[in-house]
């Protein structure tokens, strides 16, 4: 280390490394070793203290013009380098980073958004998987079909789940499912109920149940989102 007796010798005044007892091209480690040991010589001494903090601020002063004019070493260069780092990492962008945060969460909605991640993407599923949708799409077609009464709410709930089920496989998010499955049996629903209102006696006078005229469309509505769906 360059210090030499730090407060025990009788520095000038003028010379901020006399006062820590230092000599010019000190590295950053032996400026702030410097500063503590007469910190402490100096003990209760206010104006003391005073003088040695001020020159401690000189001396980084110094380093730092010494850098730009390109006369430091690169000992010295990189020690001050972390000097600036910590008293950056001490100040404002810890602040900033705490104002910024809500307009982060902002940006990564709105990326969100434009990225398509609230809205559906339509493709069809390939191999194993598309073969599953359509067995199990056309077996709850048929349980609709032979349904005995009361259970057409059962089936619609199971498949509610099963379209569920099959945006989660597809990689879409669960609170993402869910809205869409809710909005495909909901659709579905309304449009059976168009049909049951605006259709002709003899329909209405086949084998199939009100629930069950009902519930078809929503079974083919929620099949179809089983397989596009993505």
């Amino acid at each position: 280390m360059s210090s030499a007796s730090g407060l025990n010798s009788d520095p000038d005044p003028q010379d901020p490394y006399s006062v820590l007892g230092l000599k010019p091209g000190a590295s950053f480690d032996e400026v702030r070793q410097a500063k503590e040991k007469c910190l402490i010589e100096a003990g209760e001494d206010t104006m003391k203290k005073a003088r040695i903090e001020a020159s401690y601020d000189s001396v980084l002063m110094l380093s730092l013009k010494e850098r730009q004019l390109g006369k430091l070493s690169n000992e010295a260069a990189s020690a001050s380098k972390r000097e600036d780092q910590q008293l950056a990492a001490s100040s404002g962008p810890k602040d900033s980073n705490v104002l910024l945060a809500p307009l982060k969460k902002i940006n990564s909605f709105k990326n969100e958004v434009d990225s398509g991640g609230l809205w559906p993407e339509f493709s069809l599923p390939e191999g194993i998987g598309l073969t599953l949708r359509l067995a199990l799409g056309a077996f709850a077609l048929l349980l609709i079909l032979v349904a005995a009464p009361g259970t057409t709410e059962l089936i619609l709930s199971v498949c509610t789940i099963g379209l569920f089920l099959s945006q989660i496989r597809r990689g879409r998010r669960a609170l993402q499912s869910l809205g869409w499955s809710v909005v495909f049996l909901s659709t579905g629903l309304i449009l059976g109920n168009i049909i049951l209102n605006t259709s002709s006696n003899s329909i209405l006078e086949t084998s199939l149940s009100s629930d069950q005229i009902q519930a078809i469309p929503a079974i083919i509505v929620m099949w179809i989102g089983a397989l596009f769906l993505a």
